[in-house]
Order: C-alpha cells, then structure tokens, then sequence
C-alpha cells in the first residue's frame, strides 16, 4: 500500500531526524498545519509542498508525485503533465506557446541570478546553497510558473477561444 503524502513527509522528516516544530521552522508552514498533513486531516496544496522539500531538502516533484499532483491520479484541475499543459479534468485544457516557454526561462533566469551573489554563490534565506539544491529550486520555480501559467490562461481565456 502507498503512503499517503503525510504519511511520507513524517517519514522523511524523521529519517532526517527533525521534530515538527523544526519542520515549521525551516519551511515557514506551521506545525499545527503539518500537523493536520501529516494526520491525513490536511492536503498540501503545491506551495506548502515547496516550502516542504525545500526544508527537507527533497525533490518538489517527488512530494508532488505522492500527494498525486504528478503522474498521479488527477484532481479536480491540479496540473498532472506540466510540459503539455494537460489539467486533471475533461474540460478544455490551455498550452504553453513557444512564447510562454521562452518567458518561462527568462523569468527563470532572472530568479536564479537574484540566488547568486556577486562571488557567484548561490544563498537561499541567507545560507549557502549547494549546487543539488541549487538544481532542485530551479526545477522548483520552472514547475511553479508554468503552473501559474496555465492556469491563468484557464482562468482568462474567453470561452469563444477555447477550442
């Protein structure tokens, strides 16, 4: 039997030997919340994932693959194919265009340059960062704006369009 995602995020937190309210700290999400996450009360959404495998140091889409976000079983309009903009229902589903991929990257680009100092070292809340998760914020922010992406072009293209 599968682990639920708070099942697995205790997991991980354990094995890596913090308590809840360490978990809290480093993330900035409350140990009341994980609490309930890890309770099965609660579902992360995707940005208390990232704010998780950032404090734990594990890939975003690993978390996002367990709670089902990713390859998963689809939800509601939870992206589960980020590169082809495939959402988690039968409705019309919006693209990414060239030019969304193309802002994308440079946006990106943009974001890990204010990650790095002038000596070419990459800090995040104030520490150091090694090149692993250096690569795993990247893969982090790339997944968050094409999420943003498409679903503001789900939001707000008019019905007439939307083939």
């Amino acid at each position: 039997m599968a682990l639920t995602i708070g099942e697995y995020i205790k997991k991980i937190r354990e094995e890596k030997n913090l308590s809840l309210n360490q978990l809290a700290l480093y993330s900035g999400v409350s140990a009341a919340h994980l609490s309930r996450i890890e309770r099965g009360l609660r579902e992360p959404s995707p940005e208390v994932l990232r704010k998780i495998s950032t404090a734990l140091k594990v890939p975003y889409e690993e978390l996002m693959k367990v709670a089902g976000y990713l390859d998963g079983e689809p939800s509601g309009t939870l992206i589960t194919n980020l590169e082809t903009g495939q959402l988690g229902n039968n409705e019309w589903q919006p693209q990414l265009t060239e030019k969304d991929k193309k802002d994308i990257a440079k946006t990106l680009e943009e974001w890990m340059k204010d990650l790095t100092s002038a000596e070419g070292l990459a800090f995040f809340n104030g520490e150091p960062v090694d090149e692993e998760t250096k690569e795993y914020l990247k893969d982090s922010f790339e997944m968050i704006l094409k999420h943003a992406r498409l679903m503001n072009k789900k939001k707000y293209t008019p019905k007439k369009y939307r083939k």
